[in-house]
């Protein structure tokens, strides 16, 4: 994604204001992996792994690599990774997996022999990736019975103000250039992502009889009625309302809407997610007794493609 790779994105405040994915998730993709009657757990890859926040959570496999095409990303992934490297081993009866990070293409692993791959996943990534190349590469790095699974979370919400959702969702998607962000997210990618990765197409047809027919999978709750067999939402954080506004300037959108609208920086009410940060915090209020409370709950619905290679 080409604004996380510029030199100004502040990747630090990226990696610490993003949601963490919980050990229910991986757990998920981990127990779908083992149902595989040839399942190992020797090499693992994420793709689009940013700061690697996924990445250092493969520990079930022996070796993991992160990739990413963005120097800073990867940077600040080795970084993290020897800030918390005591952090990675949590089994005292297993060996702490090898993580290693490269920067490069999700689309042309060279790095990787044949057949030599057990998990692939993408967190957040998937949207972009151009998927006419991504399941041919597939198909040559993963081993038979290897899982792949990519995931994203969408437009986030307050469950406890459910009433506030379309603000939020006129400030993330609304068509005005100059008071929402919808103008100024990357497409298709964008597209994908708010359409839950039904546009990733199926790696059968791409690569004839080299995977399994796609398992979609929606951690949605109530939020998305429309997809099939939602199941209960596993992405949530409790944040500060000052954590919340940390979140908002990671968005790629808002970084692109400040390159193009530098004089929203002196509006007189804050830029523009200052604005609409206040906007979520009036309309909390009224709609609490006893005035704002410091924190608030955040959901995040996701959605997963889950594939095995066949042969």
């Amino acid at each position: 994604m080409a604004t996380f790779g510029k030199t100004n994105f502040n990747t630090a405040v990226y990696a610490a204001s993003r949601p963490t994915y919980s050990q229910a998730l991986y757990d998920f993709i981990f127990d779908v992996h083992k149902r595989s009657p040839d399942a190992k757990f020797e090499r693992a890859v994420d793709l689009g792994c940013g700061t690697g926040q996924a990445t250092v959570e493969l520990k079930p496999f022996r070796y993991v690599t992160g990739v990413d095409p963005s120097e800073n990303m990867i940077r600040s992934a080795r970084e993290i990774l020897r800030e918390r490297e005591h952090d990675v081993h949590d089994d005292a009866n297993r060996p702490a997996p090898v993580i290693d990070f490269v920067q490069g293409s999700a689309e042309k692993l060279d790095f990787l022999p044949d057949d030599s791959t057990d998990l692939v996943i993408a967190a957040q990534a998937g949207h972009w990736f151009d998927w006419s190349k991504m399941w041919p590469e597939l198909a040559r790095v993963m081993r038979k019975g290897a899982t792949a699974a990519f995931w994203i979370y969408s437009e986030f919400r307050l469950p406890q103000y459910p009433t506030l959702t379309p603000l939020i969702v006129a400030y993330d998607q609304g068509t005005d250039p100059n008071a929402s962000l919808g103008p100024y997210w990357q497409q298709p990618g964008r597209s994908v992502l708010n359409g839950h990765l039904i546009a990733i197409p199926e790696g059968k047809d791409v690569v004839p009889g080299a995977f399994e027919p796609l398992d979609r999978v929606y951690f949605t709750g109530a939020y998305h009625p429309d997809l099939p067999s939602s199941r209960p939402i596993l992405l949530r954080k409790t944040m500060s309302w000052e954590d919340l506004l940390g979140y908002f300037h990671t968005w790629s959108a808002l970084h692109t809407f400040k390159e193009r609208h530098p004089s929203d920086a002196a509006h007189p009410d804050g830029p523009l997610e200052v604005r609409f940060w206040k906007a979520l915090r009036e309309g909390a209020a009224r709609s609490t007794e006893g005035g704002l409370p410091d924190q608030v709950e955040v959901e995040w619905p996701v959605a997963m493609v889950l594939a095995r290679k066949a042969i």
